[in-house]
Parts: structure tokens; sequence; C-alpha cells
């Protein structure tokens, strides 16, 4: 039958039909491409592995000192939120847990760790106790499914008993616990985060453990200190300071808990970036009139220019994996754009084609670039500043954060699975993490305005 010739209702439900039909595969092939999207990134990051499940049940006293009960909660407490947020295990509730709890491996009943409802993979277990004013930690990961050989771990961590020492003792067994179970990737537990905070007046550069605990005052400059950058192997940290003379490069060093003595540049000198080996500094100067890309040795000499634009250039960062590669900030075509180039200046490529893109971060294993970026922007054009993670190879982009406030200065863990940033959602700026694909979000910071995080290498 002609279509004309049926009924005008049944015209129009075949319309409607039509139109869901349409809506229906748009819908698929969007959460097609968005699943695939999130497969590049898990497989990148190692976070797409099925996480094991593991039980961590509170460790037990193993003396009778007074100081056990606080000790034992402080470890506790850090050792289950590092493994928790590790992106490399589940962990059961403790809810599920059987009663007994083992001491020693020879009290472990395994039919009750690995069936239901705990049905886990590993245990984590051990004993804490304070003898002679030190606190000595026994602790082991048990592979409950595997009757035969089950032992994974077992370690004794001894140091002076303090709150502090029951906190890195913690950190390191969850270091060595995901050693064993995130495919050989050291851990961040013992990692440290740099950052600018104005919570004594002034923005000064401070520094953190990696889950926001322990933050303590690096400078005391009394002006304004930005972009701090910690050297490959922790011993310094490279940032700007506004001086009577401008804007320069300082160095602090943390072996000497002061400052040393660094060159002084004409021009404003911002933004320093480490080379994989810790032999040199990438940095922005206007010592030639516009902003552009310099190099130059960790002592401060052999100044080398490597952008030549008509725009400013600034915000280098070293592709760590290489050492050969440097991303930056170009502003020759207007807004400012995420570029590549070679540490000599060759082979530059243009990442980013629209848009406000700034801040980029190298990530450790040379794949991915993180970066800021305001993709419609202008007058009357609707758009937050959001994360983004861009594969260096096909240029292929993924948002990782969703009109959550301004985020910024994204940076990299150096396990390469977590991403610190600043972001004012809260009401204000201060600095939050998150899994590099975009979930356990949470937030590290919370006494005055903080931003421009950067995780140590190591």
């Amino acid at each position: 039958m002609d279509d004309s010739a049926r009924p005008a209702s049944q015209r129009r439900w075949r319309f409607v039909r039509a139109a869901i039909l349409l809506v229906t595969v748009l819908v698929i092939c969007l959460c097609g491409t968005s699943l695939l999207a999130q497969d590049w990134i898990k497989t990148g990051t190692g976070l797409g592995v099925e996480k094991v499940k593991l039980a961590l049940p509170d460790f037990s006293p193993s003396t009778n000192d007074p100081q056990n009960t606080a000790l034992l909660k402080t470890f506790d407490d850090t050792l289950w939120n590092d493994l928790d947020n590790s992106g490399v295990v589940e962990m059961v509730s403790k809810s599920f847990y059987p009663l007994q709890v083992p001491k020693q491996p020879s009290d472990i009943n395994y039919s009750a760790w690995n069936s239901d409802p705990v049905n886990a993979a590993m245990l984590a277990f051990g004993t804490l106790g304070v003898t002679s004013g030190n606190v000595i930690v026994q602790g082991w990961l048990y592979d409950v499914k595997n009757t035969g050989s089950p032992q994974v771990l077992g370690k004794q961590y001894t140091d002076v008993a303090t709150d502090e020492s029951a906190r890195l003792i913690a950190h390191k067994f969850a270091d060595d616990i995901i050693y064993r179970l995130g495919g050989g990737v050291n851990g961040i537990a013992e990692s440290k985060i740099y950052f600018v905070s104005d919570r004594t007046g002034h923005k000064e550069i401070w520094v953190m453990d990696y889950d926001g605990a322990n933050q303590r005052q690096l400078t005391h400059l009394g002006t304004i200190s930005l972009s701090p950058r910690p050297s490959p192997d922790g011993s310094r940290v490279a940032f700007s300071s506004l001086n009577k003379g401008g804007w320069e490069i300082m160095m602090y060093s943390n072996d000497l808990n002061r400052l040393v003595s660094f060159p002084r540049y004409s021009g404003t000198n911002l933004s320093p970036s480490w080379s994989p080996d810790g032999m040199k500094l990438a940095f922005s100067s206007s010592r030639s009139g516009v902003s552009q890309i310099y190099l130059v040795d960790a002592g401060g000499g052999n100044l080398k220019r490597l952008t030549s634009d008509k725009g400013p250039d600034v915000s280098p960062t070293w592709n760590r994996k290489t050492g050969t590669d440097i991303a930056y900030v170009g502003g020759s075509t207007g807004l400012p754009q995420i570029y590549t180039m070679g540490v000599d200046g060759t082979n530059l490529q243009r990442m980013t084609d629209q848009g406000y893109a700034v801040s980029p971060n190298w990530s450790p294993n040379g794949q991915f670039l993180l970066f800021a970026w305001v993709r419609k922007y202008g007058p009357g054009a609707p758009g937050a500043s959001d994360l983004y993670l861009m594969d260096i190879a096909s240029k292929q982009w993924v948002q990782l954060t969703h009109d959550g406030g301004r985020n910024d200065f994204p940076c990299w863990s150096p396990d390469g699975r977590h991403i610190v940033f600043q972001t004012n959602r809260s009401g204000q700026l201060e600095i939050w993490m998150e899994l590099a694909d975009g979930t356990h979000v949470h937030q590290l910071t919370f006494t005055g305005h903080n931003s421009q995080p950067n995780w140590s290498w190591k």
C-alpha cells in the first residue's frame, strides 16, 4: 500500500517509531564511543585490570603497652585509606568479616575468608606493638584462594613509637602490597604533593603527604611564589617568585631545608620544569620580549632558547618517559593552545585546535597529556574549564571533569593512576584528587586558598 493512502494516525506512528529507533541508535553509538574511550584510558593508566578483592581486618596488639590503642587506630585508618585510594584493589566491607581475625598465618581460616559473604581473594593482616619506645609491625598478605602456596608478602617494620611513624609504616606496607598486586608498579603512599597556599597571608610553597596529611610550609618569602616543581630525586624544588627585580626562578633544597642560589635572568621567568634525569630545566622567559621557552642546566648555566613564536609560549612540561619531548602552551594563533616539540625545538605539533587550552602535564608512561580546556570560549559561549586527557599518538581525548567549578593545573601521580588538580567546586580554590579515569574524587586541602599542585616523581 502507498504510504499516502494509509490513515494519518498510522503515518504518525511510523514516524514516531522511526524517530525512536534513530535516537536509540545514536544513544548506543554515543555510549559505545564513551565506553571505548574509557577502555583506552583504563588500559593506558593501569586501571583496566579487574580489581583484586582484598579483606583488611584491623591489626591486633602484640604487646600490652598503653600506646598501642592510639597507634593501632592511626595505622589501621591509614592503611585502609591507602589501599582504598590505590585503584588496584576492591576493599571488602568489614561488616562481612568473620569474628575470628588472624594474628599469625597459622590462624587463617581459609574457607571463612574466601567464600561468601567475604569472598576475598587476598587477606592482609598482622600485629602492632610498642616495646622499649619502638613500634614493631608484622604484616602479611595471603592469597586465600590458593591454599597450596598462599603467602604473597610477609614483612616486619620497626620505627620509633610515634603517630607519624605509625602512618609511615602503614604507607610502606600499603606500597608493598600495591607493588605486588598492581603489576609491579610502585605505589604512591609515600609520595608528596607540592602546592601554593595563601593561608599565612602570602602565597608560599607548601608540601603535604599524598593523602593531604602533614601539610607544612616550605618558603617564607612574604611575596607571591608559584609553580613548585620537585626534582626527580626529590632533593630540590624549583619555583617562580616575585621579587624586587621581577619574576625569578628560585630553588629550595629539601636536604638543607632552605633556599639555595640560582642565577637571575632578565624579564619575567615562570613555570620551571625538570627533565627526567634532573640535569636540565625548561621554563618560560620574556628576556627577549615576548615570553618564549628556554632550556638551562640544573645549575643555571648554558641557557638556550627553544621557541621563537609571535605570541607568548609558557608552561613547559617534559615527557617523563623519553626525556626528548616538551609540551607547552602557545599563544601565536590567538587563544592559548597545547603544542609539543622536541627538546631541540624541532618537530612542532599542535595538539588542540579550539577553545582555551592551558596547563599541560605529561603522563609518566609518555602516552597521555593532561590539561585544562575551555572548549567553547568567547563572548556568549558557555563553557567551563574542565580537565581533559589526550592520547598523544591519536590526539583522541576524553573529558574527565564535568562543570564542577573551574578545574585547572592537573598533575599526574608517579604511578600514572591518579590525578591531582585545583578547583573551586567547594566554593573556594582547593586541591582535589581523583583516579585517572575521573572516579574516586575527593578533597585534600581545606584551609585558605590552595592551588597549583605538583606531585613528586616517586
